[in-house]
């Protein structure tokens, strides 16, 4: 079905968020930190990318930013979890370049469907 890497600090957000994927037949791999998910993405380019926005060294807004300015990568779909559910929120993902936001805690259906969605694409 394809591949996702989920940057995640929180074991718990963690282990729901793959455990999700898995169960609808996309290998996972993960990254707990900004910087591990740019060694990532870098040694194995994942179909998409989900991303909490805050993490120990730099944010999610940080990586998604960077991602999208590398011309190598600004074709990875970024979906956007974090607990900052609030429209100003919202906006300022998208506006890094996030191709998707959902509020944590998250909708297990809608999540799983919005991946798929943008693997698809």
């Amino acid at each position: 079905m394809g591949t996702a890497l989920v940057v995640e600090d929180s074991t718990t957000d963690m282990h729901i968020l793959m455990s999700c994927l898995q169960q609808s037949g996309i290998t996972v791999s993960m990254a707990q930190s900004g910087e591990e998910a740019m060694d990532a993405v870098a040694k194995q380019k994942p179909d998409v990318i989900i991303l909490d926005i805050v993490l120990p060294g730099c944010s999610g807004f940080e990586v998604c930013r960077e991602l999208k300015a590398n011309e190598a990568t600004s074709d990875i779909p970024i979906v956007m979890c974090s607990t900052k559910g609030g429209d100003m929120d919202k906006y300022w993902g998208m506006k890094q370049g996030a191709d998707a936001y959902l509020a944590k805690p998250i909708d297990q259906e809608e999540f799983v469907r919005t991946v798929k969605q943008l693997i698809k694409h």
